[in-house]
């Protein structure tokens, strides 16, 4: 079973997200379970506070490291021995390389930031790695983390009703997937590709790993096939 931390100043963000789904049908087969952290819940003040000033000046709040490293060593040896991820518009973007490296393991810990930014010792001594989901902003590291949750258990056994369904997503072997298309055949004018109401599966096969081709090229080149 994998194991996924995730430390968070809202916990609570991902209690409906994880319940439906496939996040909730890789739960209830057993292959993943969750735990949800409170950073809030390693501070020692009254006011609870994860964030002050940033040293040098400047606008905005920066989370402090202490509640970090308190959370993860509460954690115990697991998540020690585990990818403990940050992240970070720093980091490097995610991909579904990174799901299925992620699939594979016992345990993993994600880190989620706030506000202006977190202390970098968090980075530099806490973190084994950052990661992003591009080049731009949050408001914080939840919806990254979920989203990373998403891609990673899905490929899960037991997550996914259709396994085969995984094996022809985007990004599967690199590329991306051909388009899809269901009933009805003509809708407002806008038809489907005669190919694929043939009933000729090999030909159905090659249309299909050809558009993939050529939306992959499409995309990486930025311009129009």
């Amino acid at each position: 079973m994998l194991r996924i931390n995730v430390v968070s100043i809202f916990p609570q963000f991902f209690e409906g997200p994880l319940s439906l789904s496939i996040p909730a049908r890789a739960e209830a087969a057993g292959a993943v379970q969750y735990h949800l952290v409170d950073l809030r819940d390693f501070t020692h003040d009254k006011h609870r506070s994860v964030d002050d000033t940033p040293y040098g000046g400047g606008p905005g709040m920066v989370m402090k490291p202490q509640p970090f490293f308190e959370a993860v060593e509460a954690l115990g040896p697991g998540a020690a021995a585990g990818p403990i991820i940050l992240l970070s518009p720093r980091g490097k973007p995610f991909g579904h390389a990174d799901a299925v490296r992620l699939s594979g393991l016992e345990e993993f810990t994600l880190l989620c930031g706030h506000y202006k930014d977190v202390d970098q010792r968090v980075a530099d001594y806490l973190a084994t790695e950052e990661l992003s989901l591009g080049d731009f902003v949050m408001s914080g590291g939840e919806p990254a983390a979920l989203a990373i949750i998403d891609a990673t258990v899905r490929l899960l056994p037991g997550a996914m009703s259709d396994v085969e369904s995984a094996r022809t997503d985007s990004f599967y072997d690199r590329g991306l997937s051909a388009p899809s298309y269901t009933r009805p055949p003509e809708y407002r004018g806008y038809g489907v590709p005669d190919v694929l109401l043939s009933g000729n599966h090999a030909e159905i096969d090659r249309w299909r790993e050809a558009e993939g081709r050529r939306l992959t090229r499409v995309r990486e080149s930025g311009t129009e096939d």
